[in-house]
């Protein structure tokens, strides 16, 4: 099982943050971040891990337990014309800011410390944090946020398919926006839509 608390001397909360949607050509970048309760011991722990390496069932079900279970977390979108605007990484680190600003809404700065998954981040508020490259292998907290991130998003794009079935010669339902061969084709085909990022090469 991964590690519920980062590895330190001093007494802070730990709270893991993680996007999903960066390198997609459409759609929004999502940013997780999670507060676990450390002395928490619960079998469906076991489920919180690397999103990627979970099923959509286990995906889901790792969610509905961290919903419930956690001390606080916050799920943030930022869209596409917000992306074009300030650029991918700009745009991750602000859904980023607005994940973190919800559940450190009533602590104190001094009190807390980000685990934030990759090697970037814009810092926030004074907050005290640590990246860790592939942090969702080792940290639940990250992986947790990773798992809302995820299944937020794949959420929002399945909704919008729902409500425009022409977004589905892109394959987005399958592909969830990334640049898949089906995907690639369907742009020179049939151009982008609104929820592409314009300011990505392929969608220019």
């Amino acid at each position: 099982m991964l590690k519920t608390r980062f590895v330190s001397t001093d007494s802070k909360i730990e709270i893991g943050v993680d996007e999903a949607g960066r390198g997609c050509l459409a759609g929004p970048v999502v940013a997780a971040a999670v507060i676990l309760d450390p002395a928490m011991d619960h079998p469906m722990m076991v489920g919180i891990q690397d999103s990627k390496k979970l099923t959509e069932k286990k995906r889901d079900e790792a969610r509905a337990f961290i919903e419930k279970n956690a001390l606080a977390y916050h799920v943030a979108f930022v869209g596409p014309e917000r992306v074009d605007e300030i650029n991918i990484r700009n745009a991750t680190f602000e859904a980023m800011h607005e994940a973190i600003d919800h559940v450190t809404k009533h602590l104190e700065t001094s009190q807390v410390r980000l685990l934030i998954d990759g090697n970037g981040f814009a810092p926030f508020k004074d907050i005290d944090y640590e990246l860790v490259v592939g942090g969702d292998h080792l940290y639940m907290s990250i992986a947790a946020a990773g798992i809302l991130a995820k299944t937020y998003r794949d959420e929002f794009i399945n909704k919008i398919c729902d409500e425009d079935p022409g977004l589905l010669k892109y394959g987005f339902r399958k592909n969830k926006c990334y640049g898949t061969k089906e995907h690639m084709e369907a742009i020179k085909s049939y151009g982008v839509t609104s929820h592409h990022r314009k300011s990505y090469a392929p969608c220019k």
